[in-house]
């Protein structure tokens, strides 16, 4: 590239301004195009901006000291963008941009790619011990036939609560302390929302969809407003399960979880049943295991009894089939029963692998998640 004899301006308007650096900008890029080595660039960057003889600084002398008052700030904005090009055309040719786009090296590059190093080995991943355990309890109920239902985490009053035989004010609500969204206060209690307490709504929406017979498995994440502690967290999973179809007996329940309970910890597992009550549920039960830290000998995580408890469950209680009969008239509870059930993922997964405090599965620390790897 050769220095060239910088033409005169002898018309100032925008139309012939802008012919002239137009001209100026095709030469760019033009010569721009024809870099292919450290030495094309180092021969554009000189002839465009020397020092001493850059075609750009003769540029400004010409045209910028010479041009009338009234021209030179026009003249001076198309000569910034004009060096912004040159600038920007020196970057995109840069050696190592250049050899790797064109797939060839251009002179000693630092960055080059050297294939004969030996590559990095990307880290494996592994399940986090919460979903791990939810994916191990949803299969065991998977083989049992169960589908899988989900639903959204944010409810309605009547899906969360009314639904399932939580009317206004009923006591039973305090038990679950709900974090609710805020100004909602004209809507009507059953329309307002809600962070769902637990995954049951789903099973509600998923009768209000389908007839029986019906068998799901509800996996999902549930929301309190509990302090938090070694053993609370208002953020936690649950498993929950519903089956209905006719002729459903309390006996069907009993057997269902008990091979669950085997299938999760082990056959040598035994489980025992004991009132309680659920609103949803009539009648209702908790669901103990035998210890499996001390095979039902007494240790202090079983506070010496031998046993631990685990889950609750009973049968769905006609009122809930009455809710349901809206939408979906098959749920007669004249001629139809089921059962339904919930675990706590958490308190499960922290038993599977020796944790104590809940908070360490939320935490994100790498290094308690790298155990699990």
């Amino acid at each position: 590239m050769s220095q060239e004899t910088i033409p005169q301006l002898t018309a100032f308007d925008v139309a012939a301004l802008d012919r002239s650096f137009g001209e100026l900008l095709r030469s760019v890029q033009q010569e721009a195009a024809r870099m292919v080595s450290a030495d094309d660039r180092e021969k554009f960057r000189l002839y465009w901006l020397g020092r001493k003889q850059g075609r750009l600084k003769s540029i400004g002398e010409a045209w910028l000291k010479t041009a009338p008052v009234e021209a030179k700030k026009a003249i001076g904005q198309r000569f910034n963008q004009l060096k912004e090009q040159i600038e920007q055309a020196l970057d995109a040719g840069s050696p190592s941009v250049a050899a790797r786009a064109a797939g060839r090296s251009a002179g000693p590059i630092s960055d080059a790619l050297d294939i004969t190093l030996p590559g990095i080995r990307p880290g494996l991943g592994a399940e986090h011990p919460l979903i791990k355990t939810l994916h191990e309890v949803v299969g065991i109920f998977e083989r049992m036939g169960y589908s899988v239902g989900i639903g959204p985490e944010v409810e309605t009053d009547y899906y969360n609560f009314e639904s399932l035989n939580f009317p206004p004010n009923h006591p039973a609500r305090d038990t679950q302390d709900t974090l609710v969204v805020a100004g909602q206060e004209k809507k009507p209690l059953r329309e307002r929302l809600l962070l769902r307490t637990h995954t049951s709504p789903v099973q509600i929406r998923t009768m209000e969809q389908q007839p029986p017979p019906l068998r799901i498995v509800i996996p999902g994440k549930v929301h309190r407003n509990d302090a938090a502690d070694a053993t609370h967290s208002p953020i936690f999973h649950q498993v929950e399960g519903l089956c209905v179809d006719t002729n459903i007996t309390f006996s069907d329940l009993k057997g269902t979880l008990d091979h669950a309970m085997k299938e999760l910890f082990g056959s040598s597992v035994k489980t025992r049943f004991f009132p309680s009550f659920f609103p949803f549920t009539e009648p209702s039960a908790d669901v103990q295991i035998s210890c499996i830290f001390c095979s039902g000998k007494g240790c202090r995580k079983c506070k010496h009894s031998g046993w631990i408890e685990l889950l609750g469950c009973g049968m769905v209680d006609p009122a809930v089939f009455g809710f349901v009969r809206e939408k979906q008239s098959a749920y007669d509870p004249k001629k139809i029963s089921g059962f339904a059930f919930g675990m706590g993922i958490d308190r499960i997964a922290m038993m599977k692998y020796g944790i104590s405090d809940i908070g360490l599965l939320y935490s994100g620390d790498m290094r308690f998640l790298e155990q699990f790897a």
